[in-house]
């Protein structure tokens, strides 16, 4: 009768080049919920185990930390039916990710295996999951503008490649819509979409309606739905940008898109729990908002392979505070931010984008002076109509009292015009442009 034994090593002997290496093994000491201790192990942090005996009594775990001692592991999969000095035993190196052509049009989980039923993925090349550090000398500037067939980003808020930027508001304001509408007319040679944290029923959504048809053949789509580990969580969000990553030392322009960052921060927020960190900003350990820069800074542009990384993330404002810590911390690091208000959103206004506090930081370099000057017209317009909107619903101003009042009274409908969009609706750069200068310039 064969066992592992003979499977495993005698089987091994055949071959020329064998070394013989020790199976390293150790014990399950503790399980608390997702986290677990283990003795007699010394492996790297984020190095893959199996925990348990063979077949469905075996769950993987990975380290993610030491003390006293013992290696610390947080579970990846499901609940399983452990037992106390239950064996434990590497599976897997840390922090590779599969990436390059043969992901296109996949779908994948935060562990890099497909989960679209095409099989496995064959001719796959492998980049860390942490990244290549860079000089920040490497790293190019943004000087083209990207279209993303929306109007208003277009023309009040122009992205450019390689930028990174944040689309933030509470829920149920509109963000997944609006990176629907991105992901369908942006001009990328490649669209790696990471749905992280977010529900089950959003991925089959997002890839039957925003990346269906040609779309679907240069995307790679990462999944990890909220009901999966927060290593996973985090993983996914890093295999994301690696995949990205490897694109963009090819020379291709990439279009990286996140929903949501928050979800990572509060992945990162149950690990550092786990861990014992101190709860400091509402909640939020150190680690999970320390976390954040080192996953943005890795977009942008590549001077060596003229290749970039323009970054969209959306990012949840929870209770729509916009001093939330992730919400700052994003928006400090980010190159722009795009900001959703729910008061637009209940007027009927799509996509409910806020023009006053949503800005661009790169868009003077990528735009006319005329385009600029328009839309500096447009945002004073708007914002002199906000300040006296209660005067002016009221029925308290009198026409005629002040010309910039009076003004804006008059350009608000094409203000307000100019910012809707129907989700199914693209409108290029060059039209929005044009509609800006056209109505606006002259102010």
């Amino acid at each position: 009768m064969m066992n592992a034994f003979t499977t495993d090593y005698l089987g091994n002997l055949a071959l020329r080049d064998f070394h013989p290496q020790p199976r390293v093994s150790g014990r399950l000491s503790s399980c608390d919920g997702l986290l677990m201790e283990a003795v007699g192990l010394s492996l790297p942090v984020g190095t893959v185990c199996a925990v348990g005996t063979e077949g469905d009594r075996r769950v993987e775990a990975e380290v993610i930390g030491f003390r006293g001692g013992k290696t610390l592991l947080m579970n990846l999969g499901g609940p399983a039916p452990l037992l106390p000095n239950a064996p434990v035993r590497p599976v897997g190196p840390a922090g590779e990710a599969e990436v390059g052509a043969a992901l296109l049009g996949r779908v994948v989980d935060g562990a890099g295996k497909p989960i679209d039923g095409l099989g496995p993925v064959r001719g796959a090349t492998h980049w860390p999951l942490a990244g290549k550090l860079q000089s920040p000398l490497d790293r190019g500037r943004v000087l083209e503008p990207l279209d993303v067939g929306v109007r208003a980003i277009n023309g009040l808020l122009t992205i450019g490649q390689g930028q990174r930027i944040g689309i933030m508001a509470g829920s149920g304001v509109g963000k997944s819509v609006l990176l629907g509408m991105i992901v369908r007319a942006a001009e990328a040679d490649v669209v790696v979409v990471g749905l992280i944290g977010e529900r089950s029923r959003e991925v089959a959504d997002f890839l039957e309606t925003k990346v269906a048809g040609d779309a679907r053949s240069r995307s790679v789509v990462v999944a990890v739905p909220a009901n999966h580990s927060p290593v996973l969580r985090i993983r996914g969000a890093l295999r994301a940008t690696a995949i990205a990553e490897a694109f963009r030392a090819e020379g291709k322009k990439v279009l990286l898109i996140m929903d949501s960052l928050t979800r990572v921060a509060h992945a990162g927020r149950e690990i550092g729990l786990a861990l014992g960190e101190p709860a400091s900003a509402r909640g939020y350990p150190p680690s999970a908002i320390a976390m954040l820069p080192s996953l943005i800074e890795r977009a942008g542009t590549d001077v060596h392979s003229g290749g970039s990384i323009t970054a969209i993330y959306t990012v949840l404002a929870d209770g729509d505070d916009g001093n939330d810590p992730v919400v700052d911390s994003a928006r400090s690091i980010l190159d722009g931010h795009i900001v959703l208000n729910r008061a637009l959103a209940e007027r009927g206004v799509y996509p409910a984008i806020d023009i006053g506090p949503s800005v661009s930081r790169v868009m003077t370099d990528i735009v006319a002076r005329e385009q600029t000057h328009a839309a500096r017209v447009l945002r004073r317009h708007l914002a002199t109509y906000e300040e006296n909107r209660d005067l002016v619903l009221m029925g308290a101003y009198r026409p005629g009292a002040d010309p910039a009042i009076d003004a804006a009274i008059a350009y608000h409908p094409a203000v307000m015009d100019y910012v809707r969009q129907d989700a199914d609706a693209i409108v290029g750069l060059e039209e929005a442009v044009t509609e800006l200068v056209g109505v606006f310039g002259d102010g």
